[in-house]
């Protein structure tokens, strides 16, 4: 990449461009829910399938993306990621059945998750000054994309139905892959693999086992809430165990489970990732219940107020990222814990005998927290990463998010019931307490190990 702030504003544009396609299009569908299925006629249980396949196809194909990305190149995966949403987002708002209209949503899933670790991986290869800040603006746009995806689904629907959400993803792509063509870096001459190497290296059954025990597993947790799936969770088990067993046995290994116990960063700095979005997603989705059903305010208002809380990540993004170039990671990751543990207790201290404003600054810090770890663990995650497995890893730090989302799917659905009432809240805030203790339990253990263990 030739040097300049203009190029590397241009090749950042071009990143965040396709990473804020998967945020956007998994929150945007939210509000297209009752208009999709009041036109196929098929029960909100069915219509649902379009979010959860969506996030199950995520965390499944970002790792393998990432590895696949790491063998043909990183900008190969990033094309092809954007020519994937491209067809999703021309076929779907003429599916003439809802399968199809699944399958077009798989296309979008896979395609946008393959873009992430793609890009991530350019960043590592491509920008070494000031990596922080360039992670922070991508976080950022990721973010901000999460955020405002809900009310931006629904001026779209409002205008054009719920076809106008897939639609909306042209020009954008259009954009994104123009400036992806021209301003990416053109990925490293390799000796080119045939497809017998290909396969090979790629470890389809490896890939294969992974696959199947990631889905039995989350479709496990999902099911905790209703009637419980235990066929999906021993499928899921055994598969994973099985994975492991022939990760370990295998020559060349999709993942190296190996390194999972060389290299105790990158794994604590997973484990983090996970709990980090436990917390955040519980607060995004435990709040405005408790807004609407436990203060009785108005959709409109709950909506208001939820973005002083989502814009935190807005603000503190890319102040993070230019945070870790001067310090490195280690005070901002114990910073950004500890101020989730501090919101948490003061949300516990201070709960239900407040202004809601002053309840919100509270909550803000809980969120600022989040958004720290977005960042600085993402940071974290390419430096623990061995520069051969960048994608795996990148990938494998998604499927963390996806993970992290799900558990606090669970949590809320068993603390809540079938109804809610301002104690279940209480009883969230302690989760987020105890939730805030390991990860800053782990945010300490991650600061002890040397960096020059960190790749061993």
């Amino acid at each position: 990449m030739k040097k300049g702030s203009q190029s590397r504003g241009l090749f950042l544009s071009s990143v965040a461009t396709g990473a804020m396609l998967n945020p956007l299009n998994s929150s945007m569908i939210a509000l297209a829910i009752p208009n999709i299925q009041r036109d196929f006629g098929l029960s909100y249980l069915t219509i649902s399938w379009l979010i959860t396949s969506f996030y199950l196809a995520s965390a499944v194909t970002q790792p393998i993306a990432g590895k696949l990305g790491d063998l043909i190149g990183r900008r190969k995966l990033f094309l092809g990621g954007l020519i994937l949403v491209a067809i999703s987002a021309m076929g779907a708002p003429f599916a003439p059945f809802f399968a199809i209209l699944i399958i077009m949503r798989l296309f979008q899933a896979v395609g946008s998750g393959a873009i992430y670790p793609a890009g991530i991986g350019m960043i590592r290869d491509h920008i070494h000054e000031r990596q922080g800040a360039a992670l922070g603006f991508i976080s950022l746009t990721m973010s901000a994309m999460a955020a405002l995806g809900p009310t931006i689904g629904g001026f779209l629907i409002d205008w054009g139905d719920w076809p106008a959400i897939f639609l909306v993803n042209i020009p954008v792509l259009l954009l994104c892959f123009l400036l992806g063509w021209f301003v990416l870096p053109k990925d490293e001459a390799k000796k080119k693999l045939t497809r017998q190497e290909l396969i090979q290296k790629m470890d389809l059954l490896g890939i294969l086992l992974f696959s199947v025990g990631v889905v039995g597993l989350l479709l496990f947790l999902l099911s905790l809430k209703a009637t419980v799936n235990y066929v999906a969770g021993i499928i899921g088990v055994i598969s994973l165990v099985l994975f492991i067993w022939h990760e370990l046995k295998t020559n060349i290994p999709f993942i190296d489970i190996r390194l999972f116990r060389s290299n105790r960063k990158l794994s604590l700095v997973f484990l983090q990732y996970i709990v980090l979005n436990f917390i955040y997603y519980s607060l995004f989705f435990g709040l405005p219940s408790y807004f609407q059903d436990g203060l009785h305010l108005s959709v409109a208002y709950s909506g208001l107020l939820m973005l002083l809380v989502t814009g935190m990540g807005i603000i503190t993004a890319p102040l993070v990222g230019r945070w870790i170039d001067k310090s490195g990671v280690n005070i901002p990751i114990l910073t950004g814990n500890m101020l989730i543990v501090l919101g948490a207790v003061l949300l516990w201290i201070f709960f239900d005998h407040v202004p809601v404003i002053v309840m919100l600054l509270i909550v803000s810090l809980i969120a600022a927290g989040c958004s720290f770890g977005n960042v600085t663990l993402q940071v974290a995650m390419l430096e623990a990463s061995p520069a051969n497995i960048v994608g795996v890893s990148t990938g494998l730090y998604q499927t963390c998010r996806h993970f992290g989302s799900i558990l606090s799917a669970v949590a809320l659905g068993l603390i809540f019931g079938a109804q809610f009432n301002p104690e279940h809240f209480t009883t969230l805030i302690i989760v987020f307490i105890v939730a805030g203790v390991v990860v800053v339990l782990l945010g300490m253990s991650y600061s002890r190990i040397k960096p020059e263990s960190a790749k061993a």
